[in-house]
């Protein structure tokens, strides 16, 4: 009899390439994939625990998944991820229906547990994080075809004090270029056009590797091959964007004009105590000189507000800042008290009202500099990777300002029948705080 499984993945890009490699792994060794959970023998949820919400989420969708072992065929309900690498023996104790737990670094395992499991036992295969995959592993991607993200590194060593990726990733490991230009080949073969790159910390690529940061010499190799449209990089830490990196961006056009910088926040006192480096003065003297040799870029960036210790006067700082700036795309996102993180236990801890105020403010700050942003865009022509066929004649995609799922879409009209991963290029006439609207270009 064949066994089905069926998977749902919570979280970011990079947790989302994880789901991929296990979707490969279980096909491979015989398993059926569905994406019917009702009809699922063993359902997988791949989760998150990064911020609070997220493990909510997480515990929501397993409850969820829960009642398929009564109302569905579901005979074994596993747990994957981030939750599971940090909390598996809690879980295992309050939740008696998870009937599994895998770690993120034994992903490689999956089929193994999907088989002890319907079998009865109760198994957990979380040890230290370290697993990386190689191109020569399976892998079916979740994404839309035209679509793929690339996963390049794993782990992180920045050890910010907010932060809980280091505990459930481990340590910064860089795949080598080869295997990483092999991996995006097979991608591309297969009918995507864009390709993201993803990691903890993209702009520390290869410094384990290869004594520098190389993420220039692997975007130099990507943009050679056949098939690729444009490829983009989200999560790229500051202090290590360099010149080679910013000489390259703006001298092949496909690459994407857009950077994903998070920068948390603007006053070099809450820098200092999130431990993170560079100082206001070195961001504002980067956004500088992207803008100057990278003419048109998007930036992007994030920022957490409510940080133990932060002030009205360190508030108003970044508030300031954003204003002086003026970002393309914005996230803030109000601190959130992680175990096991030098920030939970300091002194300052801001009243959780403040810190959902103080993030309102910041983002409607941001929705004005953003549709400002955009009416500026309005007349001009872009490029725009269409996602979407709608009725009559209208369409959905997104520019190279646009990354999947975080960004705003490019609504637009055309007389001539378009794909999804068809470029072309679309004349801006009107604009909204986060999408765009016009017509395809002459």
């Amino acid at each position: 009899m064949t066994i089905k499984v069926g998977l749902v993945s919570l979280g970011c890009p990079k947790n989302l390439v994880d789901s991929e490699i296990m979707l490969g792994l279980l096909k491979e060794s015989g398993f059926l994939i569905t994406n019917h959970e009702q009809e699922a023998d063993a359902i997988i949820i791949n989760t998150c625990s990064f911020i609070n919400d997220a493990k909510e989420e997480s515990i929501k969708t397993i409850l969820e998944m829960a009642k398929l072992k009564e109302e569905g065929n579901c005979r074994a309900l596993l747990v994957a991820g981030c939750l599971a690498q940090r909390y598996h023996s809690e879980l295992m104790e309050e939740m008696p229906e998870i009937d599994g737990f895998i770690g993120t670094g034994a992903v490689h395992e999956v089929p193994d547990l999907v088989r002890r499991t319907l079998a009865g036992e109760k198994a957990s295969l979380v040890g230290k994080p370290g697993y990386l995959h190689t191109a020569a592993q399976p892998k079916i991607l979740a994404t839309p075809s035209y679509t793929a993200y690339l996963k390049i590194a794993e782990g992180c060593d920045n050890r910010c004090s907010y932060c809980t990726i280091p505990l459930v990733r481990g340590p910064f490991r860089s795949r080598e270029i080869e295997d990483i230009v092999i991996e995006a080949a097979g991608m591309l073969k297969q009918g995507a056009k864009e390709l993201v790159l993803v990691a903890q910390d993209t702009t520390r690529y290869g410094l384990d590797l290869y004594d520098r940061p190389s993420l220039d010499r692997l975007l130099d190799r990507l943009t050679g091959l056949e098939g690729l449209g444009w490829i983009r990089m989200l999560y790229t830490y500051p202090t290590l964007i360099n010149d080679q990196l910013i000489q390259l961006m703006a001298r092949k056009r496909k690459i994407c004009r857009y950077l994903d910088i998070p920068l948390q926040h603007a006053s070099d006192s809450v820098l200092q105590r999130m431990k993170r480096q560079g100082s206001n003065a070195e961001i504002l003297q980067l956004i500088e000189k992207l803008r100057a040799e990278i003419p048109g870029i998007m930036l992007r960036s994030s920022f957490i507000v409510g940080f133990p210790g932060e002030t009205e006067e360190d508030f108003e700082e970044l508030l300031s800042f954003m204003t002086r700036v003026q970002f393309d795309r914005v996230g803030v996102f109000a601190y959130s008290r992680e175990d096991g993180t030098p920030a939970a236990s300091m002194s300052g801890q801001v009243p959780e009202e403040t810190k959902l105020a103080r993030r309102d403010k910041a983002m409607s700050l941001q929705q004005k500099i953003s549709l400002e942003n955009n009416r500026r865009k309005i007349g001009t022509k872009l490029f725009v990777l269409v996602e979407k066929n709608n009725t009559g004649g209208t369409y959905t995609g997104r520019s190279e300002g646009d990354a999947p799922d975080i960004d705003g879409k490019v609504h637009f009209t055309s007389d001539i029948q378009l794909q999804p991963g068809d470029f072309v290029k679309v004349l801006i006439t009107a604009a909204q705080p986060y999408d765009l609207s016009g017509e395809l270009a002459p």
